[in-house]
């Protein structure tokens, strides 16, 4: 028996789940919210390469055939699996504040936090293409936030990217660290290497860094320092201070 996906016309195979009615049942036995919740799960428990459509269907108590009958490909799961995250990211209604630097600093908080939670998304190979609902809804609101700044559209878009590229930037060298190597498991090798380097005399700032410390040492404050639980929100807020300046100089350039 051939799978849905495989009996589709390539046209239709690769359209986004969002154009695609769900399955004809009056009340569905899986919702996509379901799905979505238990492929996230397994992602957060053994990373977003253990996820696979049976997988998904075990958890969900579900035979792989029939997960298929709600999702035809992994592209659509994992457009499900984004638009979940996107759910999270969201302000409640009522709560997004009325400033706009405030509003575009929750909402860089909120994603920073699903990032943390689910830290594989940043650094998952695959990604969806697909904008699902509740994507379009952070979009929305991202544009909301910014709103008040008095700028054109495009130029509103331009601030929530520079904010974008941020969060998803700290992100993914936070994850990246999380996930990579441990100060202890760095061999004394490396460290030799790098004092021997130095020695050198051609790294005068790398120097002046060091400090004269053991390189083990130097390494280990450089870490606690660029993780510092609060470097973040200092960024966030020079980020913001500059991007205020502009739209102030715009303001009166305008004016």
């Amino acid at each position: 028996m051939s799978r849905p996906s495989e009996r589709e016309s390539p046209r239709e195979a690769s359209a986004p789940i969002w154009t695609q009615s769900p399955p004809g049942q009056r009340k569905p036995r899986y919702t996509r919210e379901q799905i979505a919740a238990a492929a996230l799960a397994i992602a957060d428990a053994e990373g977003y390469e253990a996820v696979s459509m049976r997988r998904v269907a075990a958890a969900l108590g579900a035979g792989t055939m029939t997960l298929y009958h709600y999702v035809r490909t992994k592209d659509d799961l994992r457009a499900l699996m984004d638009d979940a995250m996107m759910a999270e990211i969201l302000i409640p209604p009522g709560e997004l504040p009325a400033d706009w630097r405030e509003a575009i600093a929750a909402i860089a908080r909120s994603s920073r936090a699903v990032f943390r939670r689910h830290p594989w998304a940043v650094t998952a190979r695959e990604s969806s293409d697909a904008e699902g609902p509740n994507g379009l809804r952070h979009f929305e609101q991202s544009l909301a936030a910014v709103a008040g700044t008095g700028l054109d559209p495009t130029e509103r878009l331009e601030i929530i990217a520079m904010v974008d590229d941020y969060v998803f930037g700290f992100s993914m060298r936070e994850a990246a660290v999380t996930e990579g190597t441990k100060l202890a498991d760095i061999p004394a090798a490396l460290f030799d290497y790098l004092q021997a380097q130095l020695d050198t005399g051609e790294y005068p700032h790398v120097q002046e860094l060091a400090d004269g410390g053991e390189p083990r040492a130097v390494f280990a404050r450089i870490m606690a320092t660029m993780f510092d639980e609060e470097r973040f929100e200092r960024g966030l807020q020079r980020l913001l201070e500059g991007i205020a300046a502009d739209v102030e100089r715009r303001r009166a350039a305008g004016a």
